[in-house]
């Protein structure tokens, strides 16, 4: 009988009890915190971190470099335009792409073919 009492006297107090901040809530604040920092650590900066990083490669491309493209292209920088730049790939063949799909440069020297 005293639990059915500790229930209609909870029920007699309506919304005060739900009002109250228990440990169920505060777990939940945490564990909430918990997946935005690990969503943060593992995802967003790194992601943020290598863009930065292309971003910096975009900007320091200048004629003579060795790069390859994302499509898997190597070739020597002839021209840097604002939006592209223009690689040489073989002797008497040169092909533009859009600066973003320069994926790394290479040390000086790497490709050899081209002159």
């Amino acid at each position: 009988m005293i639990p059915f009492i500790s229930q209609a006297q909870a029920a007699a107090e309506g919304g005060a009890a739900a009002a109250t901040a228990g440990p169920g809530m505060i777990g939940q604040l945490v564990m909430l915190g918990g997946f935005v920092l690990i969503f943060w650590l593992l995802i967003w900066r790194p992601q943020s971190k290598r863009a930065k990083e292309h971003k910096n490669l975009i900007a320091g491309l200048a004629k003579g470099d060795e790069v390859v493209t994302t499509g898997g292209i190597l070739g020597k920088v002839s021209t840097v335009t604002d939006e592209f730049v223009t690689l040489q790939v073989a002797d008497n063949m040169e092909l533009n792409f859009q600066k973003g799909s320069v994926a790394a440069t290479l040390p000086k020297g790497t490709i050899k073919a081209i002159k």
